[in-house]
C-alpha cells in the first residue's frame, strides 16, 4: 500500500514504478537514431550537456524512466529506486547538475547489472570511469569526480524531473545513443515511432539522390528566393 502523500517527511516522496510504453513499441526505438526521434519531436528537445561514459559508441539506451531527484552529491534514494527498479528500465537522475561529488560510482555499477538496469541519465556526476566504460551499462552523465556522495537524503522517486534540460516523467521512454538522449512521453510513443519511422524513409530517399547527384536544387532555392535572394 502507498503511503499517503501527507505522512512523507519534508523532502521525501517515493512513488510506484509508473508503467512505460507497450513492450513492442520499446523494442522497437532501439532502431531508431536519436535524432531521427528529436526530429520528429519539432528539433528542439533533448538533453543539453551530458557526455556518455560507456565506451562503445554504437550501445543504444533505450527503456521506460525511473525518475530519482536528489539532493546534490547525496545517493540514498538512487540506491531506494535500485529497489524498485525492472529489468529494462532507465534511472533518470535529476542531481542539479552538481559535479563536485560523484551520485553513482563502480559498486553501483554492479547493481545495475544484478537489476538488468537498461542504462542511467545523470544530471550529475559519476566516478569508477574505467568500470563504467566496460560493456553491459550504457550511462550519460554530466561529469565526473573521485569525490564520493553521501547517503543522507532528501530526494524523491518517481516524481516529475527536469534533467539536462529534458523534461521527463515516469514511465516516459528514454533513448539515448552517440548523439544524446531524448524523452517520449508515454502516452505519445507509438506515434513518434510513427513519425520517426516515416522520417527515416524520407531521409533514405534523400540521401540517394544526394549520393547519386540528382538532388533537386528546388530543394533549397525556393527557400532563398522567398527570402529575397535572386537565385
Amino acid at each position: 500500500m502507498t503511503t499517503p502523500s501527507s505522512q512523507w517527511p519534508a523532502g521525501y516522496r517515493i512513488h510506484p514504478r509508473a508503467a512505460g510504453p507497450e513492450a513492442g513499441v520499446v523494442q522497437a526505438f532501439k532502431a531508431i537514431p536519436v535524432a531521427a526521434i528529436g526530429d520528429a519531436m519539432s528539433r528542439n528537445v533533448g538533453a543539453i550537456g551530458l557526455r556518455q561514459y560507456h565506451a562503445r559508441l554504437e550501445a543504444v539506451l533505450c527503456g521506460p524512466a525511473v525518475t530519482v531527484r536528489v539532493r546534490p552529491g547525496d545517493n540514498l534514494m538512487i540506491h531506494k529506486a535500485l529497489m524498485m527498479v525492472q529489468p529494462g528500465d532507465v534511472l533518470v537522475i535529476d542531481g542539479g547538475g552538481d559535479v563536485s561529488q560523484a551520485l553513482v560510482g563502480g559498486l553501483m555499477r554492479t547493481t545495475c547489472l544484478a537489476r538488468g538496469l537498461g542504462g542511467l541519465v545523470i544530471d550529475g556526476a559519476i566516478r569508477d570511469l574505467c568500470e563504467w566504460a566496460q560493456d553491459g551499462m550504457p550511462i550519460f552523465a554530466r561529469g565526473h569526480t573521485h569525490r564520493g556522495p553521501s547517503k543522507d537524503g532528501p530526494g524523491e522517486i518517481n516524481v516529475p524531473v527536469a534533467c539536462a534540460g529534458l523534461a521527463v516523467l515516469p514511465g516516459d521512454l528514454i533513448v539515448g545513443d552517440a548523439d544524446g538522449v531524448i524523452a517520449v512521453p508515454a502516452a505519445e510513443a507509438a506515434e513518434v515511432l510513427r513519425r520517426s519511422q516515416a522520417h527515416l524513409a524520407r531521409e533514405a530517399v534523400i540521401r540517394e539522390t544526394n549520393r547519386s547527384g540528382t538532388a533537386d536544387p528546388e530543394r533549397f532555392d525556393a527557400v532563398l528566393r522567398a527570402k529575397g535572394l535572386p537565385v
